[in-house]
């Protein structure tokens, strides 16, 4: 029963984890951030879900089924979670469930469970349901508003399934708050004067480092660098691989293919990771489908020599939080473990020699319960949203987005406008243009990553900005605003300011695209970034060298042309010819050079062009193009992908911007 002094439950606001392998649902009470137990009187709630007929079993109930019916149920759904086909179909072959048969690779994920289908945003709101009952039956009052936690390094697309999920929970989310601060809040560090915090979050399928920064109140995330796809579940599956690998040779290849069999390889598995946590070995006893034994001892230096490839896959992204926040490791004040994998013995050795802590005489927070301490500053967070104790209601929390923020430009290069490591909330605005003549039309292409070109970044979603008025090339000024929301939601708007025509879009990025992971995003700009450039400055110095002499082409007919003589009519032809030729040798240092050159043999021209626009306006005429510029060709604003671009205007509606 909730404490009679705890908030009162119509301004009730729930702090949720949504876990990979755990969830729990915690409020504040008395000023003190507690979790509220299940029904069997245990905190966690196991994030899996089984489905038999029109029974429905959430949590405990839901996990025993496992061994007898795996097909039946559905767990880790995390990990799925704003996926595409390609990014999970390795690890599909793994679970007992599968993809549904008429899937297609455009749609959101689908599931096939107990004869019905879920997505997985509907999966983790029957365990948010289950949460919401949890906290209803405690305060025995209705709970409709809550916060959740999400990793660090969720993208747009993974934040936007959660908030999915909360939806069809029946609850309205505050707040999507990042995992480490939350972690931060739950440990109590929001009261010390200054400081600067490493959370280390290595859950059961998430794993995310980030660097915080406490100064006078406001809890800022400075860097966050980590892996949507790595936590304990990896370390699940290889020892799961091992297993299965020696039953297939040493028992019966048949049995290591049963469903039953994995699934009560995994329950082993996953009870000898937790006892080599504290013990110094542990069991593999699995009775198989067919009555037959599979039994091994594994010590815990076999244990830490097996998994050490996955660990060590935490490592970079650690010393690359730490560079991008411009710290060295002796800099940070507090450690903080977070998440249930960080009880391996190996895993807080690593931790230690990442950060010094033991060569400076500190140590890491390890008092909370890994598994409740993100759900406790979940709590401290909706307090604060709800207007609690006098202790939250002066912090200010500012997180940040974790990759760069973008839209495809002329040539398929990104025009990066929100960099990554920005605070948020966070709004920018870049203006573009047009690349084709009587333009009407244009489709844009949001990207997220840190590459030069858009074919290398992640596409998130398309939209079109339609009904522009026929201008020449160059004229139209599109003004792109990108906003995110404080639950890292990103919002696009296209506004075309000379006609006021706009549009905008929540985006709702295509599920279906390959999602790269996202410290390998990173990771490649640095490792690609001279070719990147390299490819950058061809297709700019191609681009405006093509409008330079597509300017030239269309001055032919001008007045102004006829008042060349015949030699500065050659220097121009010979000028252009030149640079058509290193436009087709491909590199940019000729084509920069050639644009100089025709740059100089156009100089009269473009006196002359402007004299006569001159002279008309004076006695009242009007000269087309008489503005346009030959020297120069459109560096700022931006111009759009002529690829994305139809010539034709009448076609404008029906083509994007696609090759």
């Amino acid at each position: 029963m909730a404490d009679q002094n705890s908030t009162p439950s119509r301004d009730r606001v729930v702090g949720i984890d949504l876990g990979t392998t755990n969830s729990l649902v915690a409020f504040m009470q008395n000023g003190v951030p507690a979790v509220i137990p299940g029904e069997d009187g245990v905190n966690l709630v196991p994030s899996v879900v089984a489905i038999h007929g029109e029974t429905i079993l959430i949590g405990n109930a839901a996990s025993s089924t496992l061994r007898d019916t795996p097909g039946n149920a559905v767990y880790s759904a995390k990990r799925l979670m704003g996926r595409g086909i390609d990014d999970v179909r390795e690890e599909l072959k793994l679970f007992p469930f599968h993809l549904a048969a008429d899937q297609k690779d455009e749609e959101v994920l689908r599931l096939q469970v107990g004869g019905k289908q879920f997505t997985p945003p509907e999966i983790s709101a029957l365990v948010l349901q289950q949460l919401r009952r949890n906290a209803e039956r405690y305060f025995g009052a209705a709970v409709t508003k809550a916060v959740i936690t999400v990793p660090a390094y969720f993208n747009d697309a993974q934040r936007q399934a959660t908030k999915d999920a909360g939806r069809i929970a029946g609850l309205e989310v505050l707040r999507l708050v990042n995992e480490p601060t939350a972690a931060a809040l739950a440990y109590g560090l929001d009261k010390t004067a200054s400081s600067t915090i490493a959370v280390y979050d290595f859950g059961g399928g998430t794993f995310d480092v980030s660097i915080l920064k406490l100064h006078e109140g406001i809890f800022e995330v400075i860097a966050t660098n980590g892996d949507t796809h790595l936590g304990g579940d990896d370390i699940d599956n290889l020892l799961i691989h091992i297993a299965l690998d020696e039953i297939a040779n040493e028992i019966d290849p048949e049995a290591a293919k049963n469903p039953a069999t994995v699934q009560a390889v995994r329950k082993a598995v996953i009870e000898a990771k937790i006892a080599l946590s504290y013990g110094e070995s542990a069991k593999l006893d699995v009775t198989l489908a067919d009555g037959k034994a599979y039994r091994r001892e594994i010590t815990r230096p076999q244990f830490e020599g097996l998994i050490a490839q996955v660990i060590a896959r935490t490592e970079q992204p650690a010393k690359l939080a730490l560079k991008d926040a411009g710290l060295e490791a002796a800099q940070i004040d507090e450690v903080v473990l977070v998440g249930g994998s960080t009880r391996i013995p190996a895993v807080r050795k690593l931790v230690d020699e990442l950060f010094q802590l033991s060569a400076r005489g500190k140590s890491a927070h390890t008092d909370l319960n890994p598994d409740e301490v993100v759900a406790l500053g979940a709590a401290v967070q909706a307090d604060i949203l709800s207007g609690g104790s006098a202790a939250t209601s002066e912090m200010l929390l500012l997180d940040v987005t974790p990759l760069s923020l973008g839209i495809e430009a002329l040539g398929g290069v990104v025009a990066k406008i929100i960099q990554r490591n920005s605070t948020i909330p966070a709004s920018a605005t870049e203006h573009f243009t047009t690349g084709v003549d009587g333009q009407t039309n244009v489709a844009i292409h949001v990207v997220q990553g840190e590459r030069e070109l858009a074919k290398d970044c992640r596409s998130l979603a398309r939209f079109d900005l339609k009904n522009i008025p026929p201008m020449t090339a160059g004229l139209p000024r599109i003004e792109v605003k990108f906003l995110i929301d404080a639950n890292g939601i990103l919002h696009v708007s296209a506004r075309e300011q000379r006609s006021g025509q706009e549009a905008e879009v929540e985006v709702k990025p295509s599920y279906g695209l390959t999602d790269e992971q996202v410290e390998d995003m990173i990771l490649s700009s640095f490792d690609n970034a001279e070719e990147d450039i390299a490819a950058r400055q061809l297709i700019e110095a191609t681009n405006e060298a093509q409008t330079i002499l597509e300017a030239v082409k269309k001055g032919q007919s001008h007045a102004a042309w006829q008042m060349l003589s015949s030699d500065e009519i050659e220097k121009i032809h010979a000028a252009s010819s030149e640079l058509e030729a290193s436009i087709r040798g491909g590199d940019y240092k000729l084509i920069r050079r050639g644009i100089d050159v025709l740059d100089k043999a156009t100089h009269r021209f473009a006196e002359l062009m402007m004299d006569t626009a001159v002279t008309s306006a004076l006695t009242g005429q009007t000269m087309s193009g008489a503005g346009e510029k030959l020297g120069a060709g459109p560096t700022a604003p931006h111009a759009f992908a002529p690829a994305q671009i139809d010539e034709s205007p009448a076609a404008m509606e029906e083509k994007k911007f696609e090759e």
